[in-house]
Order: structure tokens, then sequence, then C-alpha cells
């Protein structure tokens, strides 16, 4: 089975996320997409976050409706800092998937990807890395091997979904109904 990587801190997870799950399916070179919530992001300093439980919570409720998604825990069991490079080899020592996994970045972090990565040429090692379109339009020349995914840029992000929520704005239909009702239950980002 061949399985593609979505990790993040998914906080919350966003009709984004899924439509970029729906995109890596579509190329026909992945059966399966794992995604991976961070317990804590490497690259970002979280805001507002409700803890891991409650973002895997919204995370699952997200994806339930999608049999070629599912949600994998490691991150979290493991604790700390979540890094690519732990995740892809405790992922790939399972033997439950066949060749290599695919990564799927943003062009938002692509470019720094040698430089502020963990350990980047050992995750070149272990998996293909997907670069998606998330701020630009065309592809940048980045110095080592990747492929670009054919995608939509799709302008909604948990940044902009919790800002929304601050606000009052509108802000439902950026997450799937299970992710509005949790955030609604208790409470979540009203405050910026």
């Amino acid at each position: 089975m061949k399985i593609a990587i979505i990790g993040g801190s998914f906080n919350p997870p966003h009709i984004g996320h899924l439509i970029l799950a729906e995109e890596v399916l579509a190329t026909g070179a992945y059966d399966r997409i794992a995604f991976i919530p961070a317990f804590i992001p490497p690259h970002k300093i979280p805001r507002n976050d409700p803890g891991s439980e409650l973002r895997l919570e919204m995370l699952r409720t997200s994806i339930e409706s999608w049999p070629n998604f599912f949600v994998d825990t490691c991150e979290i069991a493991r604790q700390g800092v979540s890094y690519t490079v732990e995740t892809l080899e405790l992922f790939t020592s399972r033997g439950e998937i066949e060749g290599k996994p695919g990564l799927v970045i943003g062009d938002d972090l692509a470019p720094d990807f040698l430089e502020t990565w963990k350990n980047p040429s050992r995750i070149l090692e272990m998996a293909d890395l997907l670069v998606a379109h998330r701020l630009h339009g065309e592809c940048l020349p980045l110095p080592y091997q990747h492929r670009y995914l054919d995608n939509l840029i799709v302008e909604v992000s948990s940044t902009v979904v919790r800002a929304r929520v601050a606000a009052g704005g509108a802000w439902h239909s950026l997450v799937t109904p299970g992710v509005r009702s949790i955030i609604e239950t208790y409470g979540l980002y009203r405050q910026q």
C-alpha cells in the first residue's frame, strides 16, 4: 500500500487540508493519506492551542467520511517536539507500507527545508518529497529531489479560521460540521 503523509498542528483542521489530501489521492500514486498531528510543531509557535487531544478529535471527525484517509497518532504518543525525521523512522519501521511514503510539504516551508528541518538528508532518503502550492502558483526552484503537486491554492488556513472565530466572522464553511461542533461546544478560538 502506497501512503502519503500530511503532518501539521491541525489547529483546527479545515477544508484546505481535505482538498490537498484529495489532490494527492488524485495523482494515482498513493492509496491512502496519513494525517499526523504534531504534539509540538517545530516550525510554528502554537496559537490558541486547545491541546493535542482536542486537535486530534477535530482531525478525526473531519476525515471520518473519507475511507482513504486515516489519522496516525505517533507524534502525540511520542510527545515532545514533533520532528519529521523521527516520525518517518517510526512510520517506515512498521513495515506497513510499500516503498517510500510521500511527504507533503507546502511551498511556504520548502525553500528553507535544507536549513530549518532536522536531518533533511535523512528525510530525503526515507520519503519522496511532494511540494504543494500554498503561496506560489509557479514551481519554485528547489535544490533537492522533489515533485510538485498540481494542486489548487486554497486561501484558507488554521490562522484564518481562528481569527474569524475570534472576530465573530464567517468561518463555518471553512471547516467540516464535526469540527464546527467541537469549536462551538468547547468555545475554542474565541480570543486571539
